[in-house]
């Protein structure tokens, strides 16, 4: 009887020790799954980050350019169960549009009769172009709660205010938008995504300080540098859309891998060196002929921080632990 008390005893002991706050080790903080993680050009591929906490399949949708062949292929890699149609109305809670540009906004519109009530949370700058350009009945039925009358309120917008915490409706996460510099006078978003004590990083199109002449990055750094130091924020997404022979001039409100490592130095100073610690996932390649193959090498040639660098890959689903 000792025996089995002393090994009972032990059990208890091995299963809380594999517990942090509640949640197992063995249970990722987050799941990422890409629907499109490619800039422009190929509908098929295009910006759209399915993301949940560890064990739900409940997921918010990070931008939107693709969803219908991002769902298809998923259920091919069996990840999900079901149809299409099934997937988009009960698996997705809602949708974190980080501007308006058609390659991270059309899978939301293109979708939108066969989907069900949810919300689009974004800033009231890019909900203004919804509402004046695509949820229009001459553009597009007008499947939202407001804009052009009739207005069929299926899809509810909340109007984020840069730097407060939101509760994301139906999910057990709420985000902070910051905004980001995506060319001139053109405002793009940040997210931050945080389920308890963890958090991931999106943002949308962006270009460098340097470039655009602002601040906004270096203000965004600031704000989860903390997160870095105490090993809290899982993942950055971050786009690199040109290769460094494209000339500043004609980025548009993009990075390019020079421009890329030189905003990693400055996150990587303000964390004191603990940028290691996050996986940096590098999104909105441009699909030219090579540009993929030569922003790859040109981050690898001059990755000398020793990032921890990921390169998804649409349909397949990322742990972050």
């Amino acid at each position: 009887m000792k025996n089995t008390i002393i090994g009972f005893t032990f059990l208890l002991s091995l299963i809380f020790s594999h517990s942090i706050h509640g949640q197992r080790k063995d249970i990722p903080a987050f799941k990422v799954l890409p629907l499109g993680v490619k800039g422009g050009l190929d509908e098929s591929n295009l910006s759209s980050y399915l993301v949940a906490i560890g064990g739900s399949d409940d997921y918010i949708c990070l931008d939107a350019g693709t969803l219908h062949h991002g769902i298809a292929l998923s259920i091919k890699n069996h990840l999900f169960q079901g149809s299409i149609d099934g997937v988009l109305r009960k698996n997705i809670k809602g949708y974190c549009i980080s501007h308006a540009h058609l390659d991270h906004l059309s899978g939301l519109i293109l979708n939108s009769p066969n989907d069900t009530s949810k919300y689009i949370y974004a800033l009231p700058s890019v909900i203004k172009v919804l509402k004046d350009k695509y949820f229009t009945w001459q553009s597009w039925a007008n499947f939202t709660n407001e804009g052009d009358k009739p207005s069929l309120g299926k899809l509810r917008y909340v109007y984020l205010r840069e730097g407060v915490d939101t509760v994301l409706q139906n999910l057990p996460m709420d985000i902070k938008a910051f905004s980001l510099s995506h060319g001139t006078a053109y405002e793009s978003t940040a997210f931050l995504i945080r389920h308890k004590t963890n958090y991931i990083l999106y943002l949308g199109d962006t270009g460098s300080d340097t470039v655009e002449k602002s601040q906004k990055l270096m203000n965004l750094w600031k704000e989860v540098a903390p997160l870095i130091k105490n090993h809290q924020l899982k993942a950055i997404f971050l786009e690199v859309s040109f290769p460094d022979e494209i000339p500043d001039k004609s980025l548009f409100g993009h990075l390019t891998p020079r421009l890329f490592m030189k905003e990693m130095d400055i996150l990587n100073s303000f964390s004191n060196g603990n940028l290691i610690h996050t996986q940096i996932f590098i999104t909105h390649m441009k699909p030219c002929s090579d540009c993929e193959e030569r922003i790859k090498k040109q981050i690898q040639a001059e990755n000398h921080l020793n990032l921890n660098l990921v390169y998804p890959v649409q349909g397949l689903i990322h742990e972050l632990y």
